[in-house]
């Protein structure tokens, strides 16, 4: 039986595979590479194992590989393998999150027992969320993807139903709803979970070199390519590679994706056999693409093949009450992510957070968390319509928000939401009648909202 999987991360070809045999011979299950981007592309938040990785490479260093990691979940332990030099930065990694280090030279036994003591942390950590999820607490969707509102409940079932199978998808929502995030989960719910995910940013990839990046090429095939090339399809191997924002893909480059779709076999430059593509395809577009299609811009054959199943991510405007939630979550979420102490939410302020509109989405709205948890005051709104500026809208705003931030702030309990606000019970009901209020959407799990 495997005692757990371990990413290792070396640019040093001997180093590396001295310390995979360490590893291996302790009954780890390794699996090392090179570059920092290959052990991101096998990170989910389910994901089942810990990272060891060296912390002076080039491109992507240990630290940028330890920091992207958090993002995606910071409970997956990271370990940092350091030179003589470099104990100062492994010091800082450890404020900032790192689960421990080793320096270099350092003894495979040394370095085994770390690990365990990493692996059976990881082992806790998904166990918990497994046994919250049997509770009826929030489980790693829910986690993932915030929001009691009627849309993100259908999504997240829409995502458990889909996630286990093979269909290709297609995400549409505006720009910082989270599509990568969605994305991440239908891979992290599949048999694929274990494999690579691949995130091409279509509107990033140079034209003139489209090709060779996502077919990869064979030496020669044009100047300058001296070796053969993996592409970034093949790089997948077994996974679920993520075309973002597929409309900005070029038409002629549209042609060959449609072939790899359709028959999943892909021609790499100066190749003269086809190879078998073993992959998930899942895209994502800010707009429907269909307006694409209907301007010429976009493939009607190669829309029909990705969209087998569409998933609309809803923008924040269409689920209002989820504002003060998230909010409150990503304010937390920053806090321990810049080492902070936990970081109170006044009611006035999430009061505020439901006024504005967050054009920017859940983007926008992360950003301004991270303000409010390293205690900068919000941004100055906006100037409002003239509708919005009359007296009696604004008093009545202003109350409706007032009651929905406080309720948010005590987990849905009405009682010291009326006491806090100096109202009666019966006025405080009376008002949320008015309002349409659902106590309900800020009840926390296991509290008593009548309390």
């Amino acid at each position: 039986m495997s005692a757990g999987r371990i990413l290792l991360v070396d640019d040093e070809a001997d180093m590396r595979l001295s310390t995979a045999q360490a590893l291996d011979l302790e009954g780890f299950e390794v699996e090392d590479m090179a570059a920092a981007q290959s052990a991101l592309d096998r990170v989910g938040f389910g994901f089942d194992g810990i990272v060891v990785t060296d912390i002076r490479m080039p491109g992507m260093d240990g630290l940028t590989l330890m920091s992207r990691i958090r993002e995606i979940d910071a409970e997956i332990p990271v370990i940092l393998v350091t030179g003589h030099g470099d104990i100062q930065l492994a010091v800082r990694a450890m404020r900032e999150g790192a689960y421990d280090f080793v320096e270099k030279p350092f003894d495979g036994q040394q370095l085994a027992e770390i690990a365990a003591r990493a692996m059976e942390y990881r082992r806790v950590v998904l166990e918990n969320r497994v046994l919250r999820a049997a509770a009826g607490q929030a489980d790693d969707l829910e986690t993932r993807l915030v929001g009691r509102s009627n849309v993100m409940i259908d999504l997240r079932r829409r995502l458990r139903t889909i996630g286990p199978t093979e269909a290709d998808v297609l995400i549409v929502g505006e720009t910082g709803v989270g599509k990568e995030v969605v994305a991440r989960a239908l891979h992290d719910l599949s048999p694929r979970a274990r494999k690579p995910f691949i995130a091409i940013d279509c509107a990033a990839l140079p034209a003139a070199l489209i090709e060779s990046e996502l077919f990869g090429h064979e030496a020669g095939a044009f100047p300058g390519a001296l070796r053969p090339r993996y592409g970034k399809f093949e790089h997948a191997r077994g996974g679920t590679i993520l075309l973002d924002e597929i409309g900005s893909m070029p038409l002629d480059v549209q042609g060959k994706l449609l072939r790899v779709v359709q028959d999943r076999v892909i021609s790499p430059l100066g190749a003269d056999e086809d190879r078998v593509l073993d992959v998930r395809f899942i895209a994502t577009s800010r707009s429907p693409l269909e307006d694409e299609v209907a301007a010429g811009r976009f493939r009607a054959d190669l829309l029909y093949r990705l969209n087998v199943v569409t998933l609309h991510v809803p923008p924040l405007s269409a689920r209002r009450e989820d504002v003060q939630l998230l909010f409150i979550k990503l304010v937390q979420e920053a806090a321990a992510r810049h080492r902070r102490p936990p970081v109170a939410v006044p009611p006035q302020l999430l009061a505020e957070i439901a006024r504005r509109p967050w054009p920017g989405n859940v983007r926008e709205l992360r950003n301004a968390a991270d303000r409010h948890a390293l205690g900068i005051a919000l941004q100055p709104a906006e100037d409002r319509s003239p509708e919005q500026m009359r007296l009696a809208h604004r008093v009545a705003g202003f109350e409706r928000d007032l009651i929905v931030a406080t309720l948010a702030a005590h987990g849905g309990r009405l009682k010291p939401v009326y006491e806090s606000l100096g109202l009666s019970r019966k006025s405080l009901y009376e008002k949320m009648q008015k309002y349409r209020i659902d106590k309900t959407h800020y009840v926390d799990v296991g509290d008593d909202a009548d309390g």
